[in-house]
């Protein structure tokens, strides 16, 4: 089935194991805890208010994900962004179009909720993963910064897992 036959749609309550069956392809030497995540966890998730987890069909088999998060905004008139997160194809399903299928209805569905913008951040540098993500449409034009939570050893020390 080519990707324009792609079969699209939000997740839904029943579908936890094959979509975290999924993510097990985004980094694939991550510790092994998705079976781990409880029914609630992804209940919550996707429920969550301004959060769509698309999932990509290929005859009826998951075989791309990625996750919209609109947010409301105060500046830019009121207008929202979004940001898209948690992009995953599945290893035998690349390079086939699903991937982009599935991030290109993300940006559709920002803009038809009146997003102004769409970003995307990625710890990847492989011209691949640069060239697929400006295939989806975006343009690396802006400088990403980000803080991550100091691992549980640290964070036990107030002096350096405290920030000011």
């Amino acid at each position: 089935m080519p990707a324009a036959d792609i079969v699209i749609r939000a997740a839904e309550e029943a579908d936890r194991a094959i979509f975290l069956e999924l993510y097990r392809h985004l980094k694939p030497d991550d510790p092994d805890a998705a079976p781990d995540v409880p029914q609630q966890t992804f209940l919550d998730v996707i429920r969550h208010p301004g959060l769509t987890v698309l999932g990509g069909f290929d005859n009826g088999l998951l075989v791309a994900t990625a996750t919209l998060i609109v947010v409301p905004n105060l500046t830019r008139a009121g207008m929202p962004y979004a940001l898209v997160e948690n992009v995953v194809t599945h290893s035998d399903h690349r390079q086939k179009g699903f991937g982009q299928a599935v991030v290109r209805k993300a940006i559709d569905m920002a803009f038809e909720q009146g997003c102004y913008k769409v970003m995307l951040l990625t710890g990847r540098t492989d011209a691949g993963i640069m060239k697929f993500y400006t295939s989806c449409g975006f343009a690396q034009t802006k400088t990403g910064f980000q803080v991550r939570a100091a691992p549980a050893e640290l964070r036990q020390n107030p002096i350096v897992g405290h920030h000011t």
